[in-house]
This record gives structure tokens, sequence and C-alpha cells, in this order.
């Protein structure tokens, strides 16, 4: 549900916000007073394009901010949006709500936040998708798209969902199976000359060997070997100084070993009256176990030094190797053997022999066999879906002030796709007696907005905690066909949360919350805010609507009279 939303500088609207509730939500005003600013904003909020155009003059940027809870959610709904959330490493606010925002640059620039985190519009594109709907003039035109008649059908059988996921996964299959029979088929020369390329790189690595970090080990080594005398005459003179010329078998001089001179040094502190010179000597005990490690480790350095001449040219030899994998397949060793990974599961899968041929044939033709089934199962559940969601709306069309109006599903075989084998086409008939049409050229405005509302209401008959934005789908209407409508989406808000912009007092009747968007022309400026109106407010608010009779007594008794029967009507749907 949505819980607030707040505007800013967006079309006319400087500033505004509000809070919203459960139940049906109305927003009224005069023409131009910013009421579509709102759904604009809502728009964004669910990833939306953002048009610079919308920014308020003067402006740097427009920004757009709405908070959402999950508490009403189903349970599928809300682990889907909560694992979008955990990926984009958002954070729910205090409320326990998720916070979306998004700003727009009067540069044209956007910038989409979930959570408290930097994400793309379409991660929120995603996120809207379990959470909220909005339904205007555009979306009515989306609903003649052959696309979203067949998504309407499934959405309103249960079993289609599993139907449908069981035809994909099949059908997946069919088509990866099919297509790499076809590529092998019709390209059996050229696979066999990668066949032989791949080979030979894959012998031409495995001549070589080469191990994981060996380029790395290798450099350190020749370095060494390069300097191996040096290194070795370093060693030796310091081991000589610290044990003496015996250390390397050497004939001694007068000098005497570091060694010796430090440890007499300990012995005469040690043997000191003065606790002083006696803690000198302690540490100088220290200095002469040091010089005894490291004498070690320098024996076993000098002594793990090569000594073979012939060890650097192998090694060199070794590196050359390395290097001309390194300059045909990759930069480093590590991308060598990534390489030839890859070329491997690569040669694995191309076998252009006879009989790995009918081997791919036989599966193909099993998964073919699989898909038909499947399809075959999910268009029977369509067919079933057809006429029963044609009859639903039929009956809602009927009270929508369409009495003789008939809904068909019609249901027609295709090639086999993603959907299924099916495309669905919704006809209009205005009576019995005319054969029914396509929506495209049957349905005026105020029809299409109707067919819409009623698919609403039946395929959210089994929904709650959704929020449902209807932006002005009652144009084109009134009448009885308003008051039909109100109670519509009246019934739609008691299980959901329903936002209308409407400028049809008999649906505004209907709300529970009535938001007020107020015009306000300086000389300079246009601006508009919003606010909640009282029941009073709501009277007077109605009246207008009504003819512009906000100031007339008949007005304001015939407003009150409308909003007492809807509210008793509303009170009626909620026991």
């Amino acid at each position: 549900m949505l819980t607030e939303i707040t505007i800013d500088n967006l079309g006319v609207i400087p500033r505004a916000s509000a809070e919203l509730s459960p139940g049906l939500t109305v927003l009224t005003g005069e023409t131009g007073a910013g009421k579509t600013m709102v759904v604009t904003g809502l728009r964004l909020l669910t990833g939306g394009r953002a048009d610079a155009s919308r920014v308020r003059t003067g402006a740097e940027k427009a920004v757009v901010e709405g908070a959402f809870s999950l508490t009403d959610l189903p349970e599928q709904a809300r682990e889907a949006v909560e694992a979008i959330a955990a990926s984009a490493g958002a954070e729910r606010d205090e409320n326990g709500e998720y916070v979306v925002s998004r700003s727009v640059r009067a540069t044209g620039r956007s910038r989409a936040h979930l959570g408290g985190r930097t994400v793309p519009a379409a991660t929120l594109g995603e996120l809207a998708g379990h959470l909220i709907t909005i339904h205007g003039q555009n979306d009515q035109l989306r609903l003649l798209s052959p696309d979203q008649q067949l998504a309407a059908l499934d959405r309103y059988e249960p079993e289609a969902a599993s139907a449908l996921a069981s035809y994909r996964e099949v059908w997946s299959q069919w088509r990866e199976a099919a297509r790499d029979l076809k590529e092998r088929t019709e390209k059996r020369r050229e696979l066999a000359q990668e066949v032989d390329r791949l080979q030979f790189a894959i012998g031409e690595i495995d001549t070589v060997a080469p191990q994981e970090g060996e380029d790395t080990e290798l450099v350190a080594s020749i370095n060494r070997l390069q300097d191996v005398d040096a290194l070795r005459e370093a060693a030796e003179t310091a081991l000589v100084a610290i044990d003496g010329p015996d250390a390397v078998g050497a004939f001694g001089g007068d000098e005497e070993a570091a060694s010796s001179l430090v440890g007499r040094a300990a012995t005469a502190l040690s043997t000191a009256s003065d606790p002083a010179l006696n803690e000198l000597g302690q540490r100088l005990d220290e200095v002469a176990g040091a010089l005894s490690d490291i004498s070690a480790e320098l024996g076993t350095y000098g002594a793990g030094l090569p000594s073979d001449p012939e060890e650097l040219e192998k090694q060199l030899q070794r590196q050359q190797e390395l290097k001309a994998l390194t300059r045909k397949y990759a930069p480093d060793l590590a991308g060598v053997l990534s390489w030839r990974a890859k070329a491997a599961r690569r040669l694995s899968k191309i076998d252009t022999s006879a009989e790995a041929l009918d081997e791919l044939k036989k599966r193909v033709a099993e998964l073919e066999k699989q898909m038909r089934a499947c399809a075959k199962k999910l268009s029977d559940v369509r067919a079933r879906a057809a006429a029963a969601l044609g009859e639903a709306v039929t009956a809602e069309l009927h009270g929508l002030a369409m009495p003789k109006a008939r809904l068909t599903v019609r249901l027609s075989s295709t090639g086999y796709t993603r959907d299924g084998a099916d495309a669905v086409e919704l006809l209009l008939a205005p009576n019995d007696a005319l054969e029914p049409q396509p929506l495209a050229t049957s349905a005026s405005g105020g029809e299409l907005s109707r067919v819409m509302l009623g698919l609403e209401v039946i395929l959210s008959a089994t929904s709650s905690g959704a929020t449902l934005v209807f932006d002005e789908v009652d144009a084109g209407v009134g009448g009885r066909a308003a008051v039909e409508i109100g109670r519509r989406l009246a019934r739609l808000a008691a299980r959901n949360q329903v936002i209308v912009v409407t400028h049809l007092p008999q649906v505004a009747a209907y709300a529970d919350t009535h938001l007020h968007v107020a015009k306000n022309v300086s000389e300079e400026t246009v601006t508009s805010g919003v606010r909640e109106l009282s029941e009073p407010e709501r009277v007077e608010e109605l009246a207008r609507m009504l003819a512009g009779m906000e100031d007339s007594a008949t007005g304001r008794a015939h407003a009150g009279e409308l909003f007492a029967r809807a509210r008793e009507e509303v009170e009626s749907l909620r026991l």
C-alpha cells in the first residue's frame, strides 16, 4: 500500500504531500489544477520515463517520494519485493516501510532511490510490478494489444500460471535443441573447421601444460638466477660476519665473529653485581638468539640457491613458451587456462557426426512432443477461462449502463511462442443481434473505460493488498454509468487500495478519502496544492462538480443527498 506521497516542483505543484489510506481515495479539482501531476509523480515512482518538461519552470529539479507498506500484500508479492530490495541493498525506514524516490533535473538527467540506495529506474519498475498498477488513457490503449489481452486471460485463471510455467520450461529446451540441430545441419563445414581450430589450440596449450601462477613464479625465479652470484656473496659475507670464516669453510683471519663478541658481552653483563647491567645482559642474550636464528636462515638460503649453470637457460626458455601462449590466447596465464576451459566446453558441444545428429533429432522430436502436450493443456485451460471471463465481464458491463453489451473472449491458434500457441482477442457487441467486433474498432473511449474497469474488478476479485490507480478512466461517462463506476470502484477498494483521479461527483461520493487539488493563479505564477477535505468540504466540492453550484443551497442539497446515499452503500460493502 502507498502510505504517503510528496511532490516537489513537478508541473504546477511547487510542493505538496498527502497521506494515503486504505480503501478508495479520489483526487478532484478544476481542469489544469494539477491532478494529472499526481499520477505523473506515481508513474515516476514506478520507473516511468523521466520528462524534463515536467520540471516546474525556474526549478532545477523535480522530486517525487513515496512510502510503501508491505503489510497487506500477499505473501508471494511481499517475498518478491523483499528480494528486489535486498539485492539493491535497500533498507526499511523507522516505520517499516520502503521509501522510493525519483528526481528529474531540468537538464533531463534523472536518479532513482530505493530504501536509501541509488538504483536504476528499471528496478523501480520491477518493484512496482508487485506493488501498484496504474490505469490511464494510454493504459486503455494497451488493453487493445493482443499480448495484454492474453495476459488478462491468464491472470483470470489461476491454473494458467502453472500451465504456462510448465510450457515455457519445455519450450525453452525445445527451442535450444532445435537451434542446435539447425546449426549443426546447416553449418557442418564451418563447424568442422572450428573443431580443427579448437583441437589444435587445446593441443598447443596442453603440450606446454602451464600451471596457474607459474608465470609469476618464473619471473621471481629468473631474477634470482640472474643475480645468484651476488646473492650468494651477500649471504656468505653476512654469515662470516656473524659466525666467522669457519661458517663457510674458509680460512679465518684475526677478527672475531659477531656472535662470539655479543656472547662475551652478554656474559660479562649478566655476572655483574648491578641489576641494571644484568638487564642489559639479558637483552644481549636476546640479540645473540636473534643472530643465531639469522645465521641458520642464511645457511638455508645459501644452500637453496641454484648451482646448475644451465638452470637459468631452462627457465628463460620456459618463460618464452608461456609468453607464446599469452600472445595468442589471453593477456596472462590465468586467462589462457580460462580460454582453454571454454574451448573444451565448446568442443564438447560440437559433434557433426551422423550418430550425434540422429541423437539430437530424436531429442528435438521428443521435446516437441512434450511441448505440444503442454501447449494443449494450456490452451484447454485458457478455453475454459475465456468463456467464464467473457460472461463475468459482460455482467459487469450490464451494471455499468451497457445493458445489452456482450464481451466475448476469442481464442485462435498461432505458432508456438514463449506464451503458448494461442492468440486472444477481446470482442464487444452492443447487443445480441450484432456480431462481436474487436475492441479497437467497436468501442468508444467511454466504453473502453468501462470494459477496462469491468476487467479490473473481475481480475482483482480474488486478490488483496494491491494499489490500483485510475486516471480519469471515467472520461466520456456520465449519468447512471458514473454511479455504477463509483460503486464498482468502492467494491474494488474493499480489498485493495484504490486511488482515482476523477471529474465525476458520482464517483467522488463513494470515496473513503477525498483529496482536493487546488489551483492558485497569481500575476506571475500558477501553483497547486493537495489537501484532504472534511465531510462538509466534500459536499461543497461535490456541488461544484455537479454544476458549479457550491454556493447554491439547491446544489449543496443535491450533493448532500448524493454523498449520503453513497456513504450508505459503502458502509454496506464493508459489512
